[in-house]
């Protein structure tokens, strides 16, 4: 019986070591629909937070992490450049410009609070350089 005991224990410990830190962010394939939706609110979040004209869109994916939290949250980095589309006119095809003194990219990193079963998700921190 003692060592049924051991041997669960055993099998727990290592079924939480090969799944990495306990608690921290892990790395995630930016492909993932939960980092895709955290993607598209961080990117209407920080265009409604503007004061330019211009919408900005998703030049870059530099890094994507999720943490397993009441929910998940997720940490992104994201290239931002400005589009061709204005913000009155958002639903047009929008572009990023090809010339990079108009497009003026800058990187931010966003957090993300999903909770699926209650249909919420909501950037809970934005910092932009």
């Amino acid at each position: 019986m003692m060592g049924k005991i051991v041997l669960l224990v055993f099998a727990a410990v290592l079924a939480v070591a090969s799944a990495g830190m306990v608690g921290g962010f892990q790395n995630v394939d930016v492909n993932d629909e939960g980092v895709q939706n955290a993607i598209n609110v961080s990117v209407v979040h920080h265009n409604k937070g503007t004061n330019d004209m211009y919408l900005r869109q998703v030049e870059e994916v530099v890094s994507a992490e999720r943490q397993v939290v009441a929910g998940m949250k997720y940490r992104i980095t994201l290239r931002l450049a400005k589009s061709t589309c204005r913000k009155d006119r958002a639903n047009d095809e929008c572009a990023i410009h090809t010339d990079p003194k108009k497009a003026q990219p800058y990187e931010c990193v966003f957090t993300v609070w999903s909770r699926v079963w209650l249909k919420e998700i909501k950037v809970t921190h934005e910092r932009c350089e």
